[in-house]
Protein backbone atom coordinates (compact mmCIF):
# COMPACT_ATOMS: atom_id res chain seq x y z
CA UNK A 1 0.00 0.00 0.00
CA UNK A 2 1.42 3.49 -0.83
CA UNK A 3 -0.13 6.98 0.11
CA UNK A 4 -2.80 9.05 -1.41
CA UNK A 5 -0.45 11.85 -1.65
CA UNK A 6 2.21 10.03 -3.92
CA UNK A 7 -0.65 9.32 -6.09
CA UNK A 8 -1.62 13.11 -6.06
CA UNK A 9 1.64 13.94 -7.42
CA UNK A 10 1.06 12.30 -10.46
CA UNK A 11 -1.47 13.91 -13.46
CA UNK A 12 -2.93 10.21 -13.88
CA UNK A 13 -4.80 10.18 -11.10
CA UNK A 14 -6.13 14.33 -11.56
CA UNK A 15 -9.86 14.39 -11.17
CA UNK A 16 -10.12 11.38 -8.59
CA UNK A 17 -11.83 11.86 -5.78
CA UNK A 18 -10.31 11.09 -1.79
CA UNK A 19 -11.98 8.06 -1.69
CA UNK A 20 -10.86 6.91 -5.06
CA UNK A 21 -7.29 7.33 -4.51
CA UNK A 22 -7.80 6.00 -1.40
CA UNK A 23 -8.93 2.84 -3.36
CA UNK A 24 -6.13 2.96 -5.40
CA UNK A 25 -3.21 2.99 -2.89
CA UNK A 26 -4.66 -0.18 -1.35
CA UNK A 27 -3.95 -2.21 -4.27
CA UNK A 28 -0.54 -0.34 -5.21
CA UNK A 29 3.11 -0.61 -3.98
CA UNK A 30 6.17 1.14 -4.90
CA UNK A 31 9.18 -0.31 -6.48
CA UNK A 32 12.50 -0.44 -7.96
CA UNK A 33 14.68 -1.72 -10.68
CA UNK A 34 17.91 -1.50 -11.60
CA UNK A 35 19.08 0.33 -15.06
CA UNK A 36 19.02 -2.82 -17.84
CA UNK A 37 15.91 -4.44 -16.23
CA UNK A 38 13.01 -5.78 -18.02
CA UNK A 39 10.27 -4.64 -16.44
CA UNK A 40 7.88 -6.13 -18.60
CA UNK A 41 8.15 -8.31 -21.22
CA UNK A 42 6.04 -8.26 -24.58
CA UNK A 43 3.70 -11.39 -25.43
CA UNK A 44 3.34 -11.76 -21.32
CA UNK A 45 0.28 -11.38 -19.34
CA UNK A 46 -0.04 -7.91 -18.17
CA UNK A 47 -1.07 -8.16 -14.64
CA UNK A 48 -0.04 -4.26 -13.10
CA UNK A 49 -0.17 -0.59 -14.32
CA UNK A 50 2.75 0.95 -13.76
CA UNK A 51 3.24 5.01 -13.03
CA UNK A 52 7.02 5.98 -13.00
CA UNK A 53 8.29 7.97 -10.73
CA UNK A 54 11.67 8.80 -11.37
CA UNK A 55 14.62 7.28 -13.91
CA UNK A 56 13.40 6.59 -17.75
CA UNK A 57 12.15 3.30 -19.72
CA UNK A 58 12.64 2.60 -22.59
CA UNK A 59 9.76 0.48 -25.17
CA UNK A 60 10.58 -2.30 -27.75
CA UNK A 61 8.69 -4.19 -30.01
CA UNK A 62 10.23 -7.43 -31.27
CA UNK A 63 7.43 -8.80 -33.47
CA UNK A 64 6.95 -12.03 -31.46
CA UNK A 65 9.02 -15.54 -31.25
CA UNK A 66 9.49 -15.85 -35.03
CA UNK A 67 10.25 -12.57 -35.83
CA UNK A 68 13.68 -10.88 -35.65
CA UNK A 69 13.34 -7.21 -35.16
CA UNK A 70 13.72 -5.00 -31.95
CA UNK A 71 12.59 -1.60 -32.45
CA UNK A 72 12.01 1.14 -30.28
CA UNK A 73 8.22 2.08 -29.87
CA UNK A 74 8.74 5.04 -27.50
CA UNK A 75 9.86 6.18 -24.04
CA UNK A 76 8.59 6.60 -20.71
CA UNK A 77 9.49 9.73 -18.85
CA UNK A 78 8.72 10.51 -14.89
CA UNK A 79 4.67 10.99 -14.71
CA UNK A 80 4.25 8.64 -17.17
CA UNK A 81 2.20 5.19 -17.14
CA UNK A 82 3.01 2.48 -18.88
CA UNK A 83 2.00 -1.73 -19.27
CA UNK A 84 -1.46 0.18 -20.94
CA UNK A 85 -2.45 -3.11 -21.65
CA UNK A 86 -2.90 -4.29 -18.59
CA UNK A 87 -6.19 -2.11 -18.51
CA UNK A 88 -7.03 -3.07 -22.30
CA UNK A 89 -8.56 -6.62 -23.01
CA UNK A 90 -6.77 -9.07 -23.84
CA UNK A 91 -4.50 -7.82 -21.14
CA UNK A 92 -0.99 -8.86 -23.08
CA UNK A 93 1.72 -6.95 -22.63
CA UNK A 94 2.28 -5.54 -26.42
CA UNK A 95 6.22 -4.28 -25.82
CA UNK A 96 8.76 -4.83 -23.69
CA UNK A 97 9.66 -2.15 -21.32
CA UNK A 98 13.48 -1.78 -20.04
CA UNK A 99 14.67 0.34 -17.54
CA UNK A 100 17.04 2.38 -19.06
CA UNK A 101 18.51 3.94 -15.97
CA UNK A 102 17.55 2.77 -12.30
CA UNK A 103 14.05 3.29 -12.16
CA UNK A 104 11.47 4.27 -8.97
CA UNK A 105 8.19 3.22 -10.00
CA UNK A 106 4.19 2.85 -8.38
CA UNK A 107 2.60 -0.81 -9.39
CA UNK A 108 -0.90 -0.93 -9.48
CA UNK A 109 -2.64 -4.91 -9.77
CA UNK A 110 -4.55 -4.32 -12.48
CA UNK A 111 -7.13 -6.61 -12.13
CA UNK A 112 -7.86 -4.97 -8.55
CA UNK A 113 -8.43 -1.55 -10.42
CA UNK A 114 -10.12 -2.58 -13.59
CA UNK A 115 -12.68 -4.27 -10.67
CA UNK A 116 -12.26 -0.93 -9.39
CA UNK A 117 -13.79 0.58 -12.78
CA UNK A 118 -16.79 -1.79 -12.93
CA UNK A 119 -17.90 -0.39 -10.03
CA UNK A 120 -16.95 3.10 -9.88
CA UNK A 121 -17.80 4.30 -13.35
CA UNK A 122 -16.71 7.64 -12.68
CA UNK A 123 -13.47 5.94 -11.50
CA UNK A 124 -13.30 4.18 -14.90
CA UNK A 125 -13.89 6.97 -17.16
CA UNK A 126 -10.94 9.26 -16.11
CA UNK A 127 -8.84 6.58 -16.07
CA UNK A 128 -9.52 5.33 -19.21
CA UNK A 129 -9.40 8.79 -20.35
CA UNK A 130 -5.98 9.39 -18.87
CA UNK A 131 -4.80 6.04 -20.30
CA UNK A 132 -6.44 6.64 -23.83
CA UNK A 133 -4.07 9.61 -24.22
CA UNK A 134 -1.27 7.33 -23.32
CA UNK A 135 -1.96 4.82 -26.04
CA UNK A 136 -2.42 7.83 -28.48
CA UNK A 137 0.77 9.24 -27.87
CA UNK A 138 2.64 5.65 -28.57
CA UNK A 139 0.99 5.52 -31.20
CA UNK A 140 2.37 8.98 -32.82
CA UNK A 141 5.80 7.84 -31.44
CA UNK A 142 5.13 4.36 -34.02
CA UNK A 143 4.25 6.35 -36.73
CA UNK A 144 7.43 8.63 -36.56
CA UNK A 145 9.49 5.80 -36.19
CA UNK A 146 7.75 3.79 -39.32
CA UNK A 147 7.80 7.00 -41.29
CA UNK A 148 11.29 7.43 -40.48
CA UNK A 149 12.09 3.55 -41.95
CA UNK A 150 10.35 4.65 -45.50
CA UNK A 151 12.82 5.39 -48.46
CA UNK A 152 11.75 8.22 -50.40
Amino acid sequence: MISTELLRRYPFFGGLNDAQLAGIAMIAEEASFPGSAVIVEEGKPASKLYVLIEGSVDLWYSGGRDVKIKTPVGGVAPGEVFSVSSMIAPFHLTATAIASEPVRAIVIDAAGLRAMCEVDFGLGYVLMRHLAQAVVERLHYARVQLAACQTP
